[in-house]
């Protein structure tokens, strides 16, 4: 009988879900939308169908059939974003696993990232944490509040930046910015206030919004100096969100790693202004190793000694 290994990033922009054989080798994936809430009915529903898409075209990659309706493996590990526990009953309807691991979409980015080991791992995509774990296994947070109260430095709040300096010229108590002429038309709105008005509305939910920060990356990088800042706060904002978690697990002077996670980090002023605050508050920057659904197999892996394989690794392939 074939084994199988799942691992699954369930984040807020998309859902991602890899599973491997007993050699350590990737032989199913697939990228789905995302799947963090599941508080209505409504929204429960869009879970289940997500995931179900997500894991069964992985499946289907892997060669590996349903058993009424649901997927057996060996371990699995989930990685969800907006908390695990109401979604614990709902993935036991897709999964039958002898080794199941529900956790956040934290824990498993800090795994990928480090390979593992001890460190501080940032994620910013539409929004932001820092998760970290020191070598006594203990492990803290800061961030990830949401983007009514929290979620600085992410995507969304990138753009929120942006939309302010945009309405401050708008009103006349702002500099000039090309910040302005770029999202209203990226937008399709004629002034600010059309604009604003547009991003209330249901189609545009928070993660179109968030998408809207590759414009102002580009724009920095066109040398505007609103957009410029906007930026460099977001990247004091997420060294701080590190710092915090370091502080909190890592005596001064200990050697602690920080990774990253996360679209905003494409940006290279953003990362580069990050990487060096994050050094002058004595960490040690590094870019991930692997990505949070490959950090989510490596925990599933991990279950593999209790089964009497020996896979440490999970090859590079897709």
């Amino acid at each position: 009988m074939s084994v199988y290994f799942l691992g699954v990033d369930g984040g807020q922009s998309s859902t991602t879900a890899l599973i491997g054989d007993a050699h350590g080798k990737v032989i199913g994936w697939a990228t789905a939308g995302p799947c963090n809430h599941v508080a209505t009915s409504e929204a429960r529903a869009k879970f289940l169908r997500v995931m179900r898409e997500c894991i069964g075209e992985a499946a289907s990659r892997a060669g590996l059939a349903a058993d009424g309706g649901r997927w057996r493996f060996s371990a699995a590990c989930l990685g969800m974003s907006g908390g695990t526990e109401d979604k614990s009953a709902l993935l036991g309807e897709l999964i039958d696993s002898e080794h199941l691991v529900i956790t956040d979409d934290a824990a498993i980015a800090l795994e990928g990232a480090t390979d593992g080991a001890p460190g501080v791992v940032v994620i910013a995509g539409t929004g932001s944490i820092a998760f970290g774990r020191n070598t006594r296994g203990e492990t803290a947070r800061a961030g990830g509040w949401g983007y009514v109260f929290g979620d600085e430095g992410g995507a969304f709040d990138i753009v929120r930046q942006a939309l302010r300096a945009v309405l401050r010229e708008h009103e006349g108590w702002g500099a000039h910015t090309v910040l302005t002429p770029a999202l209203l038309e990226a937008a399709g709105a004629s002034d600010a206030n059309e604009m604003l008005h547009l991003f209330y509305k249901p189609e545009w939910p928070r993660s179109r919004v968030a998408s809207l920060a590759s414009i102002v990356n580009r724009i920095a990088e066109e040398g505007d100096p609103l957009a410029t800042g906007v930026l460099h706060n977001s990247a004091q904002q997420l060294a701080l969100l590190a710092g915090s978690v370091r502080t909190q697990l890592f005596p001064d002077n200990a050697y602690a790693i920080v990774s990253w996670v996360g679209g905003v980090f494409a940006s290279s002023s953003l990362l580069e202004r990050f990487c060096a605050l994050t050094s002058l508050s004595g960490m040690t920057p590094q870019p991930p190793v692997h990505g949070p659904a490959r950090g989510a197999l490596l925990v599933a892996y991990r279950h593999s000694d209790k089964l009497g394989f020996d896979v440490k690794t999970v090859d590079q392939g897709s």
